[in-house]
């Protein structure tokens, strides 16, 4: 083999791995311009539901409530003479009628209970299309249902997605608690243990509820299950970390979606109620 047939196959493998790395490459920077232009589809996951479906509860109201561009559906359960009212913020998937799931619990603590659907969800229109708008649409339902509880107790809760909400609503306003169940540091932290070759500078919701939280003045209640492997109970330590009057509950053998439904879970949640 001659010099000058050496030199052309060696150019020939070097304009195809050229080629490859560029295919590669592109495919990744599309896939990137993918995420970034419809991240929405990856982080909430709406169960819509029509407009003529009735909610099953005997003591709870529908309501609508306009905002910019689209009209949020909730449920308000509401006692005879509640000691105040727990404004419930919940996680990126399913609808009010899979959320809506122990109003006992708050029937037994005295407390009205107000859950919405966020964009999309359930029979709330619209679609969620930035963290700005989302925040916005917490903060406006809080405004239409503030003022019906002067004087009374005021409870912001959020659950896994909603935690980050809560925690900024709850910046906003200084409730007199505020509860997050399963939650996360940030969002681009989460990203990053999952998807660990995705750059954060990609992410369009940063959802920071360490920051939010370090600006709560008022008592908090973190609840993390040692089982979670989607959010893990380091994230609840790390909020303890930024906001030090905090109480971190613990359930043993809880994961993401069953914190609810361990005992240690209900009886303390009734128990804060009850003494706040």
């Amino acid at each position: 083999m001659t010099g000058k047939t050496r030199g052309a196959r060696r150019s020939h493998w070097w304009r195809i791995a050229l080629v490859a790395t560029a295919l590669v490459g592109g495919g990744y920077l599309a896939a990137l311009a993918w995420i970034y232009r419809y991240q929405e589809d990856l982080i909430f996951q709406p169960d819509p539901l029509p407009a003529a479906y009735r909610f099953a509860f005997a003591d709870v109201h529908e309501v609508s409530i306009a905002v910019d561009g689209a009209t949020l559906s909730a449920l308000h359960l509401q006692l005879a003479k509640p000691k105040g009212v727990v404004f419930f913020l919940h996680g990126n998937n399913g609808n009010l009628s899979t959320w809506f799931t122990n109003p006992d619990l708050y029937r037994a603590a005295n407390y009205d209970l107000f859950m919405l659907d966020y964009r999309g969800y359930g029979k709330s229109s619209g679609h969620i299309a930035s963290e700005e708008d989302l925040r916005a649409d917490v903060l406006a339902a809080w405004r239409m249902i503030e003022p019906q509880y002067a004087g009374k107790r005021k409870v912001i809760y959020g659950r896994s997605l909603g935690t980050a909400l809560a925690a900024g609503l709850a910046a906003q306003v200084q409730p007199d608690l505020t509860i997050l169940v399963s939650p996360y540091c940030n969002m681009a932290q989460l990203m990053h243990a999952h998807y660990p070759l995705l750059p954060a500078a990609l992410l369009r919701y940063r959802l920071e509820t360490c920051a939010n939280a370090a600006e709560l003045r008022g008592p908090v209640l973190l609840v993390h299950g040692e089982a979670d492997s989607l959010i893990p109970i380091e994230n609840s330590e790390q909020l303890w970390s930024v906001a030090p009057q905090a109480r971190l509950l613990r359930i043993p053998g809880a994961a993401h979606t069953d914190v609810h439904q361990f005992s240690a879970y209900t009886d303390e949640l009734l128990r804060t109620l009850k003494a706040l």
